[in-house]
C-alpha cells in the first residue's frame, strides 16, 4: 500500500497535509537523491499548470532538488505530455508535472515521469516514499545545482504539429476549443491556428482559481452547446492538464474517449499500422464499444484505471494505441502519456482525410446505457470489509449475466466510491447503482 502516491502521482488539497511545501521540499529531494544514484545527466525538468498553489510547489521543488546535486530546468505553464516529450528530448533524468488534473483550483498534486517518458512504476514510487520518510541526504556547500528556466511550449507545439498527416492542413475547419483555463491555454491555439483552423476560444483566461470552473474536459455540454450557436464543424475540450481531451460532433453530440479510440483504431487497421489489430482501454469502457470493435476485427484488452496502467498493458501486448473514456488516449507512435491535443490531431485529421463529420465517423460505435455514480465517502474501508455490499455486488453481478457489467471501485485521487453500471434498461441499472451507493455509505459509516 502505497503512503503518498495515488493513481497519477501525489494528489490532495493544496497547503494541507501531505501536500505542504515543506512535503514538496521533500519530495524533490528524495526523487532527486534517487535519480542521482545514476549517475547520468544530474537534471530534472519541473512543468506545471494555472493553479495558483502551483507557484509554492515549483519553488519548494526547485529548492528540494537543487540540495540534492541535481538541476531543476524550469518550463512554466505548459501541459503534463509536453513534460513527457521535454524529459526524453532535453536528456533529463525524470520530470516533475504540479497538477491536479481535472480538480478543482484547491487541489494539486505532483507526478513524475522517468528519462524515458513512461510514468513511474509502482516500485519507483514506493522506493520514493521510502526515502521521504528516512533519506538523510549529505547536504554540502559544493554539491548543489542549478536552478534554471527554457521555453517549452514552442518545442512542444512543433512536436505535436508533426503528429498531423504531412499533405493536409486544417484550413476551411471551424473549431470550438475549450482549455478549461489550464495548461493548454497556450499550447492547443498556437498548433491550431498554424495548421490553419479557424477557431473558436472558450476558457483561455486562467486567473489561478479558474482551472476547470465549470469548463473543460469535465463540463463538454458548454463546448457542446457553443459548437451549435457558432455553427461550428467541431468542438475540443482539454482538461486542466491537457492530457485529457473531449469531442463534440457538429450536432452538439458528446464524442468520449471510446468513440474517439474507436474511429482512430479503425483508420489505423486500415493503413496497417494497428500493432495486432488489438487497442487497450480501461475496466470503465463501455461494453457496446468493445463489441463494435470486436465487430471490426479489433480485440480490446482490459486494463486498470489510468493511462500508465494502459501504457504497462500496451507494453506488454504490444500495442500502439489505448486509452480511457475519460479522454486519456495513448498514440505511442508519438508519446508515451496521455496526450490531449495529439489525440486532437489525429481526429482532425480524419476529418479531413475521409471527408466526413465526426458524427458520420462515430456512427458505428454503438454505447450501451451506462451509469457512473461518484459517491462522497468520508474513509475508504476495503470493499472486502463490507459485507452487505460486497453481497449486493454478487446479487447484482448475477441479475446482469453477460447482459452488463458492474464495477464498484475507490477513485485512486479523492474520497469517492466510484460506481458503474451497463445495461440494456438505463431505469434498472440505474435503481441498481442508487442502491450499491446507500448500503456502501450506511455500512462505512457503520465502521466509525
Amino acid at each position: 500500500m502505497r503512503k503518498y502516491f495515488g493513481t497519477d502521482g501525489v494528489r490532495g488539497r493544496a497547503n494541507i497535509e501531505p501536500l505542504t511545501a515543506d512535503f514538496a521540499l521533500k519530495l524533490g529531494r528524495a526523487a532527486a537523491g534517487l535519480f542521482k544514484n545514476n549517475d547520468t545527466h544530474r537534471k530534472i525538468i519541473i512543468g506545471k499548470d494555472t493553479r495558483l498553489s502551483c507557484y509554492m510547489f515549483e519553488n519548494a521543488l526547485v529548492s528540494g532538488i537543487c540540495s540534492a546535486g541535481i538541476d531543476a530546468v524550469m518550463v512554466g505553464v505548459i501541459p503534463t505530455p509536453a513534460i513527457a516529450f521535454l524529459t526524453k528530448s532535453i536528456r533529463a533524468d525524470a520530470g516533475v508535472v504540479i497538477s491536479a488534473s481535472h480538480n478543482p483550483y484547491y487541489d494539486n498534486g505532483i507526478k513524475f515521469f522517468n528519462a524515458n517518458g513512461y510514468k513511474l512504476a509502482d516500485i519507483t514510487e514506493h522506493e520514493i516514499e521510502r526515502m521521504i520518510d528516512n533519506y538523510e541526504p549529505a547536504l554540502d556547500p559544493y554539491s548543489i545545482g542549478k536552478a534554471y528556466r527554457i521555453e517549452g511550449i514552442g518545442r512542444y507545439v512543433e512536436f505535436v504539429k508533426n503528429t498531423f498527416p504531412k499533405n493536409i492542413d486544417l484550413k476551411g475547419l471551424k473549431i470550438v476549443v475549450d482549455c478549461a483555463n489550464g495548461a493548454s491555454y497556450k499550447a492547443a491555439p498556437l498548433a491550431l491556428r498554424e495548421l490553419g483552423a479557424e477557431l473558436i476560444l472558450t476558457n483561455v483566461e486562467p486567473n489561478g482559481t479558474n482551472i476547470n470552473d465549470n469548463c473543460g474536459a469535465v463540463y463538454p455540454e458548454n463546448m457542446a452547446k457553443a459548437v451549435l450557436e457558432h455553427g461550428a464543424d467541431v468542438g475540443i475540450s482539454f482538461d486542466g492538464d491537457a492530457d485529457r481531451v473531449v469531442f463534440s460532433d457538429e450536432k452538439g453530440n458528446i464524442v468520449d474517449g471510446d468513440k474517439i479510440m474507436g474511429i482512430c483504431a479503425i483508420d489505423m487497421m486500415e493503413q496497417g499500422t494497428l500493432k495486432n489489430n488489438t487497442i487497450v482501454a480501461t475496466v470503465m469502457s463501455n461494453l457496446g464499444f468493445e463489441y463494435s470493435m470486436n465487430k471490426k476485427g479489433i480485440k480490446l484488452i482490459r486494463s486498470q484505471v489510468g493511462d500508465r496502467y494502459v501504457m504497462e498493458d500496451m507494453l506488454k501486448y504490444n500495442c500502439n494505441l489505448g486509452g480511457e473514456q475519460s479522454g486519456h488516449l495513448i498514440f505511442s507512435d508519438f508519446n508515451t502519456t496521455g496526450d490531449g491535443l495529439i489525440s486532437a490531431m489525429q481526429v482532425l485529421g480524419l476529418l479531413i482525410k475521409k471527408g466526413k463529420s465526426l458524427s458520420e465517423l462515430c456512427s458505428f460505435i454503438e454505447t450501451y446505457p451506462q451509469v457512473l455514480n461518484n459517491v462522497l465517502v468520508d474513509k475508504k474501508v476495503s470493499l472486502d470489509e463490507l459485507s452487505n455490499t460486497s453481497a449486493l455486488i454478487l446479487k447484482i453481478e448475477k441479475e446482469l449475466g453477460t447482459s452488463g457489467r458492474l464495477l464498484v471501485r475507490y477513485s485512486g485521487t479523492e474520497n469517492k466510491l466510484r460506481i458503474m453500471l451497463e445495461g440494456k434498461d438505463e431505469k434498472i441499472i440505474t435503481a441498481y447503482a442508487e442502491e450499491i451507493a446507500e448500503m456502501a455509505v450506511n455500512e462505512i459509516q457503520g465502521k466509525k
